[in-house]
């Protein structure tokens, strides 16, 4: 008799235990599909970042996140997120007023595109510029750039621009995207400050340079005149090409002029956005009067 209890008791602690363990398993698979349920909502959020059709995007780095905060506005701004335990006081400071979500570190690693995020992020609606803009500043001196596909060549051009002065940068559709976190990261905050616009069609943009009293100066191998024998002081353009092929021969035929930079050696050419800084830069020289 004792032995049937025994195993009736040892049955009804399985039992139990089997009970428990289903129920305590069945709420963390709850939990964690909750959690992944979140993550996913947040990823979301976080995929933003890149095309025009979407018309917003993320910035996750703090100097760039002042950046932003000093040069929009509230409409512009969508959402602000921090992770868990984000103590910088600087971030801090500027978060004093704005709503912001706080989210663990998981959910902040899922939402960032950064192997080691810096804790903060925030999601703004993209900036839209059109061509009159570029065009409003007296003698304005722009880039025209032809499907540009490194990133950071792209935002390498944005922020020397931005120091050379520039009035801004003018880019044909097949030109990387603006808005790739490595872009952004790459013009240091000049994505905020430099007038930039996408076109369908670099000739008929030509036409309306041209007609707005711009000379347009292709950087190419055929230049007859060395860069720093033109001058810029006037409404000027400079064309760039992709960085493997250079300009379009149709795009380079718009030109007013084609210029060159000397090279020593056995160096055929520079990097795109190389080129690019020492021709906005010769430009700025002598607006200055050097």
């Amino acid at each position: 008799m004792n032995k049937y209890r025994n195993l009736l008791v040892a049955l009804g602690l399985l039992l139990f235990c089997f009970i428990n363990y289903y129920f305590i398993h069945k709420e963390y698979l709850e939990l964690y599909e909750l959690q992944n349920e979140l993550i996913n909502s947040y990823k979301k959020v976080a995929v933003l970042m890149m095309k025009d059709s979407k018309n917003w995007y993320s910035e996750e780095d703090k100097q760039l996140y002042f950046e932003n905060i000093k040069n929009r506005t509230e409409e512009e701004i969508e959402e602000i997120y921090a992770v868990e335990g984000f103590q910088n006081a600087a971030c801090m400071e500027k978060l004093a007023g704005r709503p912001f979500e706080t989210v663990s570190e998981e959910v902040f690693r899922k939402m960032s595109d950064t192997a080691a995020p810096q804790g903060i992020l925030c999601v703004m609606r993209q900036k839209k510029y059109a061509l009159a803009d570029l065009l409003a500043a007296k003698n304005p001196l722009l880039m025209i750039l032809e499907d540009i596909q490194d990133p950071g060549n792209l935002g390498t051009i944005l922020r020397t621009g931005e120091g050379a002065g520039i009035g801004g940068v003018i880019m044909s559709r097949e030109t990387a995207d603006i808005y790739n976190p490595k872009t952004i990261r790459s013009t240091m905050g000049s994505i905020y400050r430099v007038p930039f616009v996408y076109v369908s069609s670099l000739e008929e943009t030509a036409v309306q340079l041209k007609a707005a009293g711009i000379r347009l100066f292709a950087a190419h191998l055929k230049g007859k005149s060395w860069y720093d024998g033109e001058d810029y002081r006037k409404g000027s353009a400079f064309l760039i090409g992709n960085e493997g092929n250079g300009l379009q021969e149709e795009t380079a035929a718009l030109a007013d002029t084609y210029i060159k930079i000397p090279m020593e050696g056995r160096v055929e050419s520079l990097n795109a956005a190389m080129a690019s800084g020492i021709l906005m830069y010769e430009a700025a020289r002598q607006r200055r009067g050097g």
